[in-house]
């Protein structure tokens, strides 16, 4: 349920070859989405669950795990920006997003060379190269962006990574358009619901609200993002599926975020039940001074905010890195 008036995106966050050629076509046609985005997780399980790569695996037996991975993902990511160009020439969407190896998440140059290569073989314009929002990640947004390719930065839960984005991507959004380039955009991708589900227990037990947490985080984001004013930057909701055993809706996180110049990227489940339901007035801007308060009651009861985003920031690489050593293992030739 896109909402072109409110500038409200929705993307699919899930990449699958079968998917891609037929029901994720219809889904752009329709208006359900207008972008999709991936991750090592994502591509880990298409690949080792789907029949779809036999094919493609078998003409690549002999190269190495990661050339193989690099084959199956740019088509895939080909497959969807083919789908999305119409939406892309029409205005603002349309974006498909790519992210570079996890295990460069701390170098600079390795980012940068990987994203440059990437985009030139999927040699489409509506692809967003992924890149984690670490102090290596942020020089190589600005270095992305400088060259006239779109950046989503990845795995940003604190307002102090977000400015940091802000910050790179605006000079490099700067140096393009002052040698004359025309359309560069990114997005700042803020993790949702993993703060609920390292919260919500605790928060429980101290009497406070729960599945709460994330929203408000990313509202105070998502704030902050506004306030810059940079049409070409937005916020983008990540991590906004909701899990087993959380008890919520299973759109919650979507109607939570909903508002304008925004994007939310949500597993297929998570957009069914958001088509399903009745269109949501919108929600967001949440005024700051009640996320303050909100984050002020809960340092109160002894939560360390600064302390939970670091962790979760860690765990989020660590994960990213193990299901693509996963992927990789599993892309070895037999025998």
């Amino acid at each position: 349920m896109v909402d072109d008036n409110l500038a409200f995106s929705l993307w699919l966050d899930f990449i699958e070859r079968e998917f891609l050629r037929e029901r994720f076509v219809e889904m752009v046609e329709k208006r359900i989405v207008n972008g999709a985005t991936s991750n090592p997780s994502i591509f880990a399980q298409a690949i080792s669950g789907s029949p779809a790569y036999r094919e493609q695996l078998e003409s690549l037996r002999g190269r190495s795990p990661k050339e193989k991975y690099e084959a199956l993902a740019i088509a895939d990511i080909k497959s969807a920006a083919l789908a999305l160009r119409g939406v892309y020439d029409e205005g603002s969407e349309g974006f498909v997003s790519l992210e570079v190896d996890p295990f460069l998440a701390h170098d600079t140059r390795g980012t940068v060379e990987e994203g440059r290569r990437l985009f030139k073989e999927i040699d489409e314009p509506n692809v967003m190269i992924k890149v984690p929002a670490t102090e290596a990640g942020f020089s190589a947004m600005t270095e992305l962006l400088s060259d006239g390719i779109s950046v989503n930065a990845t795995l940003v839960f604190s307002p102090e990574q977000a400015r940091k984005c802000l910050d790179a991507m605006k000079v490099g959004i700067d140096e393009f358009e002052n040698t004359g380039g025309e359309r560069v955009e990114a997005v700042i991708s803020v993790f949702v619901s993993r703060f609920d589900r390292a919260l919500d227990e605790l928060l429980e037990s101290k009497g406070l609200p729960t599945a709460m947490t994330g929203i408000m985080n990313a509202a105070g984001i998502y704030n902050l993002v506004q306030s810059n004013h940079t049409p070409s930057v937005r916020t983008l909701f990540a991590s906004t599926g909701v899990k087993e055993g959380q008890g919520l809706p299973a759109d919650y996180y979507v109607r939570k975020l909903f508002g304008p110049h925004c994007v939310n990227t949500a597993p297929l489940p998570t957009i069914e039940a958001f088509e399903a339901g009745e269109r949501p007035e919108p929600v967001l801007p949440i005024p700051q001074e009640q996320i303050d308060e909100y984050f002020e009651t809960l340092e109160r009861h002894g939560v360390v905010m600064g302390e939970v985003r670091h962790r979760l920031l860690e765990e989020g690489l660590k994960s990213f890195e193990e299901a693509f050593a996963k992927m990789l293992e599993g892309l070895k030739d037999e025998g």
